[in-house]
């Protein structure tokens, strides 16, 4: 028996000879037989084909990884359908994401079920059938990408791609926990995806765990971090100051819950007013950005709309009478919400968010499909026309036995941060920040002191108060303004290290912040008490005949408390 499907796992058992990919696939194939009820599936790959595959998996970062695609992604030689059988063709070209990931040695399984058009939270808008929800099969399994999510969570494959236009990535994580990453705009490219909304469409991905969804976003996109100085230290997490969860307190209850833990990791909680992203969220479907999804299938559409879903053919068919000054007026509306909004980041890191408010059974969805649809993307539909990141992350289960989810979402590239975050919060050591410098100071710059903000107007944060490791000396140095400390490295000198703050900066400021420091000052390398190296402030040694050695003080703060104290 496979115990897990995790990449993490199965890259183990692989180099040590436990398990093979073939018996991998083997496995594979036997459980999805056992879940053919649940219709996961509009095309499956032949299994001897995977097989084969298997057999002679290429040596890549995803060699011998089973993985599933949503069927509005092009599979060579597979028919892409859309959820909709009469728009079906067959791609000669995979995607660019699906070619990414085969070159890397994942193996593919299959096409999995979604609603039509990628039109949909719930799941339910598919005539291939309703996909039921992995922990209870009265309940939807969330949507558009609803095939992608259970398949993971049945174990079918160890990950999967979906699409996210207004929280198709983000929903079905919730609703089958897991983990769920919706990337920045353009970093996981959409060449070869059927589009829903084409300049907002993000291939998204399905992942048991936050190690395993960075490990696919890595292969998969074109990702340059932005910096993230908070990812090691305390950061700041902002709640909307009113919640809506449609009346279900076991979720209220969870949230609350996920929020004490992200404080228990660090964080701060920062109230926020949530009204100019819920005023983004109803441009996407109350606005011309309809007009996009029907400008996307508009021939099929004017020939075949009988054969579409009834709710997505309604959807659609409104996206008809938009208007170019409609479309240049919402525009205008988004870009003054992108400023409003824009604000909060100088005020938070993060953001913390129920991914949903409730969840509903299918038999709920089917008789009230628009407006329940609608309570679902509360939390999500805001994110792509503002180009955030966002990652789905479980959150715990309901007294039901179901799942609840929670999003954690920042400013665009902050896609990585975010997973290290996930698993900060999941009790995992913080890591190093992201595109950012570590800096220790021990003197004019250390919180409170003259220069300290020189550090924060670059957007520098604190990691940590430490001492650097024994063999450095420190030295009050002479006709200083304002007054600062020399540290010197003395290999001989074996005492207490020397007190200093340590920094993390953006790198793309770290160049303008150097170009500040007077001699005999200047940036070089320090080791720490915990023996890592980071950049420090160190001292010219012809400045120090002149200087007072306050070594024996053990840092800057207590040299100043002596001078205070004498005058």
């Amino acid at each position: 028996m496979i115990e897990s499907l995790e990449i993490a796992y199965l890259r183990v058992a692989y180099r040590n000879g436990a398990l093979s990919p073939r018996d991998v696939i083997e496995e594979v194939y036997r459980r999805i037989e056992a879940c053919s009820t649940n219709p996961i599936w509009i095309n499956l790959v032949p299994k001897a084909q995977a097989l084969e595959r298997a057999q002679s998996a290429l040596d890549g970062p995803l060699s011998g990884i089973p993985f599933a695609v949503k069927d509005n992604i092009d599979v060579a030689g597979m028919p892409t359908t859309a959820g909709c059988p009469e728009f079906a063709y067959t791609p000669e070209r995979s995607a660019e994401v699906v070619e990414r990931l085969l070159a890397q040695g994942a193996i593919l399984i299959g096409k999995t079920n979604l609603d039509q058009f990628a039109t949909g939270l719930v799941g339910t808008r598919s005539p291939y059938g309703v996909c039921r929800n992995a922990f209870d099969e009265r309940y939807i399994s969330g949507g558009s990408s609803s095939g992608s999510a259970v398949a993971v969570a049945l174990k079918l494959v160890s990950f999967s791609l979906g699409t996210d236009t207004a929280g198709s990535g983000r929903v079905p994580a919730a609703f089958q926990n897991l983990y769920g990453v919706k990337p920045s705009r353009n970093v996981i490219s959409t060449v070869g995806v059927v589009p829903a909304c084409k300049t907002l469409d993000c291939v998204s991905i399905f992942a048991n765990t936050a190690a395993d969804a960075g490990t696919v976003l890595s292969a998969a996109g074109d990702l340059r971090p932005a910096p993230s100085p908070w990812l090691s230290g305390a950061f700041r997490f902002g709640v909307p100051h009113q919640l809506e969860f449609f009346g279900d307190t076991a979720a209220e209850a969870l949230f609350q819950k996920a929020a004490e833990r992200l404080q228990a990791a660090g964080g701060v909680l920062v109230p926020l007013d949530y009204a100019p992203f819920q005023a983004v969220a109803e441009l996407l479907y109350s606005g011309p950005w309809v007009a996009e999804r029907f400008a996307a299938i508009q021939p099929f559409f004017q020939a075949h709309a009988e054969a579409m879903d009834p709710t997505v053919r309604a959807i659609i068919a409104g996206g008809a009478s938009y208007s170019a000054a409609d479309t240049w007026n919402a525009i205008y509306k988004l870009e003054a919400l992108s400023k409003q909004t824009g604000a909060v980041w100088s005020e938070i890191d993060v953001m913390l968010l129920p991914t949903t408010g409730t969840i509903y059974t299918i038999e709920q969805v089917l008789a009230d499909p628009v407006r329940l649809n609608s309570n679902l993307g509360f939390y999500t539909n805001f994110v792509n026309l503002l180009d955030l990141a966002a990652l789905a992350l479980p959150a715990g289960f309901r007294a039901d036995g179901l799942p609840f989810g929670v999003s954690l979402i920042g400013p665009r590239m902050s896609d990585m941060a975010l997973l290290k975050l996930a698993d900060r919060v999941n009790g995992a050591a913080p890591c190093d920040p992201l595109g950012c410098v570590k800096l220790a100071v021990v003197g004019a710059h250390l919180s409170g002191q003259p220069l300290n903000g020189q550090l924060v107007e670059r957007g520098a944060r604190l990691i940590k108060t430490c001492r650097t490791a024994p063999g450095y000396r420190l030295y009050a140095l002479a006709a200083t303004l304002p007054p600062k400390p020399g540290l010197i490295r003395d290999d001989a000198y074996q005492g207490e290290g020397i007190e200093v703050e340590v920094w993390a900066m953006p790198t793309e400021h770290f160049g303008s912040f150097t170009a500040l420091v007077p001699a005999p000052l200047a940036i070089g390398s320090a080791v720490l008490d915990d023996g890592n190296v980071v950049k420090s402030f160190v001292c010219e040694p012809y400045a120090i005949p002149a200087a007072r050695e306050i070594t024996a003080l053990g840092g800057w703060r207590n040299y100043l408390a002596e001078q205070s104290q004498n005058s």
